[in-house]
């Protein structure tokens, strides 16, 4: 329980309460007869406590101790990352899309993804894990105003392209976790019934209002909560992270990054999905101190991608054989948060003509930085090996216990 130490509290946060609820196949669902008898009756689901009384949350002195540095190093990092080239900060919003997606087994390169961003829908992880940078993006925007409109604008960005019947509205369904794919019965867990879901929303949205809990501790609390609740079909996760970074921007821990919390906690989801099991049974401790630590491996994963960038970058000025000003040096650092491009794209990003832009584009490609990765002449692809490589180390980082 929590981090084992002998002065770990006891439980006193609220444990969710069951319900037994008759279950009702879907009309059109067909059961192997294998199954039939083995999914019928009744079943129970969970009911989620209102939080929003609590005064605090009942942590050890060494958690409360833990969350106050890791929330001291999110801080200094988005100061130091905060303060270089613009590229870095899309790269890292990218970098954490991908491992909240790679934490629901939705795995793709870098150079597909990036692919993907361009209008490549060959790959579907990719174009998935692209909806899930989307998500990010809008969380952040939404930051100034927490609540369950903000929470549906979240998941509408994620799920618009892929499920468009579910996008941006609370399910009218009931969903689990685990078990098998016929009904809840056996199920690992079953969130509440559809018809509790507005008003555990609703107490979540007065929690993430409060002022008066330390950010890291209020978001890992309001994660636990959130996916407790699980109020949509599909993209709960996902979601649910992307709230993680909505509520450190609004409380002001993170001003001007993103940073990869997700890829932190990707070192070890098993820990993580007991951590929220150990929520739900009134435990609040594990969570707090797992969000802790997973921002400290994020902070040393973010930092090792951003020197690997400044590197990449440095190596090219004595390859680029353009004068200083040039296009070609613009479209080199617009790399550094793009890397695969094509003429229509670098156009649009540096305001500049068709031919410029293929100019910049070809000295790029003598010089070695970039490679031509598919079209013809007018709608070519390039990309910047360097970059994706550094990205891909990023990933595999992430699910490498100790960070780096």
């Amino acid at each position: 329980m929590g981090n084992g130490s002998a002065e770990a509290v006891a439980p006193s946060w609220p444990s969710l309460d069951s319900e037994e609820l008759p279950w009702v196949p879907a009309s059109w669902q067909t059961v192997p007869k294998s199954q039939a008898r083995r999914q019928a009756g009744p079943y129970r689901a969970a009911i989620p406590p209102d939080i929003t009384p609590r005064a605090d949350v009942p942590l050890s002195a060494s958690t409360r101790s833990l969350a106050t540095e890791a929330a001291t190093e999110i801080a200094r990092f988005d100061a130091e990352v905060g303060g270089d080239i613009a590229p870095f900060m899309t790269m890292l919003l990218r970098s954490e899309s991908v491992a909240s997606s790679r934490i629901e087994n939705l795995t793709a390169s870098a150079k597909a993804i990036a692919l993907a961003e361009l209008g490549d829908t060959s790959r579907q992880n990719a174009t998935v894990i692209v909806a899930n940078t989307t998500a990010m993006k809008a969380a952040i925007a939404l930051a100034d105003r927490l609540d369950g409109a903000a929470i549906l604008a979240m998941h509408s960005a994620l799920l618009a392209s892929t499920h468009p019947e579910w996008a941006g509205k609370w399910r009218d369904v009931q969903n689990w976790v685990g078990g098998s794919d016929w009904s809840p019965h056996g199920a690992l867990f079953v969130p509440p019934h559809p018809a509790r879901v507005p008003a555990a929303i609703a107490d979540l949205e007065t929690f993430l209002s409060r002022d008066d809990l330390p950010p890291l501790i209020q978001a890992a609390i309001a994660h636990a909560q959130f996916e407790t609740i699980h109020p949509f079909p599909d993209g709960n996760g996902r979601t649910g992270r992307a709230l993680v970074h909505s509520l450190l921007r609004a409380k002001g821990l993170t001003r001007q990054v993103t940073v990869p919390v997700s890829a932190g906690l990707l070192a070890d989801t098993g820990t993580y999905f007991a951590a929220l099991t150990a929520y739900r049974d009134g435990d609040p401790e594990p969570i707090v101190e797992r969000l802790s630590n997973a921002a400290f491996a994020a902070v040393n994963n973010g930092r090792a991608l951003v020197a690997e960038l400044h590197a990449v970058r440095d190596g090219w000025s004595a390859a680029i054989p353009a004068r200083r000003g040039a296009s070609a040096w613009r479209v080199a650092d617009l790399l550094l948060g793009q890397p695969v491009v094509d003429s229509p794209l670098v156009q649009h990003e540096l305001g500049i003509t068709a031919p410029a832009a293929l100019r910049a584009i070809e000295q790029l490609v003598e010089a070695g930085v970039l490679t031509k990765v598919s079209g013809r002449q007018r709608y070519r692809r390039y990309s910047a090996p360097e970059v994706l490589a550094a990205l891909d180390a990023f990933a595999v980082r992430s699910g490498r216990r100790g960070g780096t």
